[in-house]
């Protein structure tokens, strides 16, 4: 009897690729800062409900977080935009960007090839480039 040995990792393509660690970092941020806001909107509610002292420092509380969780999405959103603009657009198939580095690749390519020739003419002519004139 044979039995087929599973693997303990096995390896899935993913239909998107992992987000930079900057904006990763923020998203995480953004993520705890909301959730601690709405922990504290909920304790100022019960408070509230309750009758308790401790409702109007929590609704400040609660306030304060909505700005600051405001600002933490702001922060993923402008740190995702600030790293497609510093490490290159994201192409699509009607991407400009796309055609131009084709071109700016095709024009290396025949800038390349014309200065191999011209060393290799230049090595065999009067002995440009030598050392020595031995």
């Amino acid at each position: 009897m044979e039995t087929a040995r599973r693997e303990l990792w096995v390896e899935e393509p993913v239909g998107r690729r992992r987000m930079p660690d900057p904006v990763r970092t923020a998203a995480v941020r953004a993520v705890l800062v909301t959730a601690l806001t709405l922990g504290l909107a909920t304790v100022a509610f019960f408070c509230s409900v309750t009758g308790s002292w401790l409702a109007f420092p929590m609704v400040l509380g609660s306030i304060a977080g909505t700005i600051v969780a405001t600002w933490a999405v702001l922060d993923v959103w402008v740190t995702r935009q600030v790293w497609n603009q510093r490490h290159g657009v994201v192409s699509a198939p009607s991407s400009t960007a796309r055609a131009l580095r084709r071109e700016r690749r095709a024009r290396q390519g025949q800038y390349a090839e014309a200065r191999d020739a011209d060393r290799i003419r230049g090595s065999r002519g009067s002995g440009h480039g030598r050392l020595s004139r031995a």
